[in-house]
């Protein structure tokens, strides 16, 4: 009879290990579900920074454009009020040019339509501009505030030959 308990006893020993065995694998297993649990709130709260943190590049890129398009509104401003301070110059010197001797008169008609023309070619670039891309809008308000000056330059010039 011993022979048939310790047959059963070991039968019962192999059982319970097996048992154990599988039920500390499925412990295991389930215990590293949280970690799995885990990751997944880790990746779902990237996506959420990585969401913030498109909205905040949106509005800083709102902002720039925003601040870009009042720059251009203001140069436009500028400009516009210069070209039409250089016409009013022009019509004043049309007045002077009037009362001018003869042999001057032909020479400074020359030069003032040369100024006009120069004015109107400043006001259709003016008006043509746009405020899309930042380098050719730099390069052009560059250009265009040298040739304005050129301009301011050539009507003291004038003004001082007419006198």
């Amino acid at each position: 009879m011993n022979k048939l308990i310790m047959k059963k006893m070991k039968k019962t020993i192999l059982t319970l290990t097996v048992t154990l065995f599988i039920a500390g694998n499925i412990f295991t297993g389930c215990s590293n579900s949280p970690s799995q649990t885990q990751k997944v709130e880790n990746a779902e709260q990237k996506v959420l920074d990585a969401k913030t943190d498109v909205r905040e590049a949106q509005k800083d890129l709102n902002a720039i454009q925003n601040e870009a398009e009042m720059n251009y509104q203001q140069f436009r401003i500028v400009y516009d009020n210069k070209i039409m301070a250089n016409e009013k110059s022009i019509a004043e010197l049309k007045v002077n040019i009037a009362d001018a001797k003869e042999e001057n008169k032909v020479l400074y008609q020359k030069k003032l339509a040369e100024l006009e023309r120069r004015n109107n070619d400043l006001r259709i670039d003016l008006n043509n501009s746009k405020s899309e891309g930042a380098d050719e809008w730099l390069k052009f308000k560059n250009e265009f505030k040298n040739d304005m000056d050129d301009l301011g330059k050539a009507f003291a010039d004038f003004t001082v030959t007419n006198k």
